[in-house]
């Protein structure tokens, strides 16, 4: 079985956000003194969101991304991750992460069976780290933590980089180096108008064709692709294997490929991060709802997958913080 949204893009990616607390307060991303989380009694269970990933799979999805919030400071989380990988179906389970508490959880992860990170990672300056993150964590912790998960065996590593114009974009060419000499993958990601916070990000908006002919000045850089369900376009450094993907959903945006869906921790599914569309899948789980019902609902909630975001057309439509959504 497969499932394709009214456009026939078909859907076989789910980014399953499992809290929306985070550690960090990322200024593009909430609030600074942001306290509305979701309940933790609010929370599906692991057992009632495997159950969803289930039906998905036999739906046809066959990539699964953990996210936040920050994924890690839920307990229990790799022996979830070992329930999804399990499901007959699931051949990609990937973690998105702000690398601060991955040097204590990379090995149980990828014993679980998580094979690929994502690591948010906008700078190589401590000082600037905490500028932008706000609290909590450090720089150190999240370099220690990129090396335990190459120890661990993750492959492939992406960090993704929010280029801001007067706030770290000249540290690009700097990363770019610490990707090479580290054999990271390193995607570029314009600002977003998610939420209050992604709305004032804006203000720092690059247009990632900025950033390429700046890492030209430095690099050899030829065509290439790299494994993932995401919407990167790819460059390679030529003689490695070091890749820089750039991400563009205001200069180039990729809605006519779009292949994902977001479910959060309550059981919220978002059918297009840049618009309000959802569907509640929460309330019809905890009244019985059998797997064929829940498939169904799943087919009636993909009727709603608008064709394109209104991330320029109406960007204060999206209200809801980043955290709010999952990566």
């Amino acid at each position: 079985m497969a499932c394709f949204d009214p456009f026939g893009r078909k859907i076989e990616y789910v980014r399953l956000s499992v809290t929306d607390k985070c550690n960090l307060r990322c200024f593009y991303c909430m609030p600074e003194h942001f306290k509305d989380f979701t309940p933790p009694a609010s929370y599906l269970t692991y057992d009632e969101l495997t159950r969803i990933i289930a039906a998905f799979a036999e739906l046809g999805v066959f990539r699964v991304r953990l996210t936040g919030g920050e994924p890690l400071v839920r307990k229990g989380l790799a022996g979830f991750a070992k329930q999804l990988y399990d499901i007959p179906g699931i051949e990609d389970l990937s973690l998105s992460t702000n690398g601060v508490l991955l040097e204590k959880h990379a090995e149980a992860l990828h014993e679980a069976g998580v094979r690929r990170l994502n690591i948010s990672f906008d700078t190589l300056r401590e000082n600037r780290f905490r500028l932008i993150t706000r609290r909590g964590g450090s720089l150190e912790k999240v370099l220690d933590g990129l090396q335990r998960a190459k120890e661990a065996g993750f492959a492939p590593i992406k960090l993704n980089m929010l280029v801001m114009r007067g706030v770290n974009d000249d540290e690009v060419v700097d990363v770019a180096h610490y990707c090479l000499e580290n054999g990271f993958a390193l995607r570029f990601i314009e600002t977003m108008p998610v939420g209050a916070s992604g709305q004032r990000a804006t203000d720092h908006y690059i247009d990632l064709k900025e950033i390429r002919a700046r890492l030209d000045e430095h690099f050899n850089l030829v065509p290439s692709i790299m494994y993932g369900g995401g919407p990167a376009r790819y460059v390679k450094v030529e003689g490695t294997d070091v890749h820089f993907g750039f991400i563009t959903p205001l200069s180039q945006h990729f809605c006519a490929t779009c292949n994902r869906l977001r479910l959060t921790a309550e059981g919220t599914l978002h059918l297009c991060l840049g618009n309000t569309v959802n569907f509640e899948l929460r309330p019809h789980l905890r009244q019985g709802l059998s797997d064929d019902g829940l498939k169904e609902l799943i087919y009636e909630a993909l009727k709603l997958k608008p064709l394109e975001h209104n991330f320029l057309e109406k960007p204060q439509d999206v209200e809801r913080a980043m955290s709010l959504t999952g990566g």
